[in-house]
C-alpha cells in the first residue's frame, strides 16, 4: 500500500512540474539528459502534506521511482507515443485536474474558516442536541398480539432484559438485552420519541407502539442532561466540516454563472 501511495505521488508531481532552469541541480543524468533534483523536491513536499516523514528509506524510493519514470519516458518517446491523440487526451485532462487542484487550494487559502464562523456552527449543534438524553431499552417484534404477550409476561414478573435477546428483532440492541445506550430523543423515529419522552424513570410503555420497523416495547432507564463536547474538543471537525462546505457552494456557484450551450 505504501508503495502504491508513493508512486501515485511520483506520477502526480511529474505531470505537475513546469519547465525547470537549465542550471537546476541534477538528481541523475539518464542517457545524458538531466533529471533536475526539482523533481524530488515536489513529490518529498506531496509525501510531507500526507503527513508522513520523508525518512532515508522513502527518500531512496522516491529518487529510484523518479529515475525509473524517467527510464520509461524516455522510450515512450523514442517510439513516438507522445505524439499520440490518446497522449494529448491524458495530457489535457492531467492539465486541468492540476488547474482545478490550484484553483480550489487557491480559494481555501483566501477563505479560510474563522473563528466566529466555527463558534456559530458549534451553538447549532449544541442548540439541536442540548437538553436531556434518554437511556432506553426496548424489544421490537413484528406483530402487535406479540408485543402486547410481552407487556403481560413483563408484568407477571418476567425479566426485560432476558426476553429481548429471545424475541427482539433488532440485533444490535436484542444482544444486550434491548439496550440503546445514551441518546438525544429526537433521534428515533417520532412515534419511539413521542412515547419515550412521556414515560417516568424506570417504567414502560404498557401499550404496543407502532413504528416502521414493526412493534415497540420501550422502556426508560434514566436520563440525564445532555453530555456535549466542548468546542476545543471539536474545532479542528467543524472548521473541516465548514471548510468543505464553502468550498462546495462555491464550485455550485461558478457551475450555476456558467453558459454550457
Amino acid at each position: 500500500m505504501k508503495k502504491k501511495l508513493l508512486s501515485s505521488l511520483v506520477a502526480a508531481a511529474l505531470l505537475g512540474i513546469a519547465a525547470l532552469p537549465v542550471s537546476a541541480q541534477n538528481l541523475a543524468i539518464v542517457n545524458g539528459k538531466p533529471v533536475p533534483k526539482e523533481r524530488f523536491e515536489a513529490v518529498k513536499q506531496q509525501v510531507e502534506r500526507t503527513g508522513r516523514q520523508v525518512t532515508p528509506e522513502i527518500e531512496a524510493r522516491v529518487k529510484d521511482q523518479i529515475i525509473t519514470a524517467e527510464v520509461f519516458t524516455q522510450e515512450a518517446q523514442k517510439l513516438g507515443l507522445d505524439g499520440t491523440g490518446n497522449f494529448r487526451a491524458q495530457m489535457e485532462l492531467a492539465r486541468q485536474q492540476i488547474l482545478i487542484n490550484e484553483l480550489f487550494a487557491d480559494y481555501q487559502a483566501k477563505n479560510a474558516v474563522t473563528d466566529a464562523e466555527i463558534q456559530v456552527e458549534y451553538d447549532k449543534f449544541v442548540a439541536a442536541n442540548g437538553g436531556k438524553e434518554y437511556k432506553a431499552s426496548h424489544i421490537l417484534v413484528a406483530k402487535e398480539d406479540e408485543a402486547k404477550a410481552i407487556i403481560a409476561a413483563i408484568k407477571k414478573g418476567g425479566k426485560f432484559e432476558d426476553i429481548a435477546k429471545k424475541q427482539s428483532k433488532d440485533p444490535g440492541s436484542g444482544a444486550k438485552g434491548g439496550d440503546l445506550d445514551w441518546a438525544n430523543p429526537n433521534s428515533y423515529v417520532p412515534e419511539f420519541t413521542e412515547a419515550l419522552i412521556k414515560l417516568e424513570k424506570g417504567k414502560m410503555t404498557q401499550t404496543p407502539v407502532k413504528s416502521q420497523f414493526g412493534w415497540h416495547i420501550i422502556r426508560l432507564d434514566n436520563l440525564r442532561q445532555a453530555q456535549l463536547p466542548k468546542l476545543d474538543e471539536v474545532k479542528p471537525q467543524v472548521a473541516q466540516q465548514l471548510q468543505q462546505q464553502k468550498l462546495a457552494k462555491y464550485q455550485e456557484d461558478l457551475r450555476a454563472k456558467a453558459k454550457v450551450e
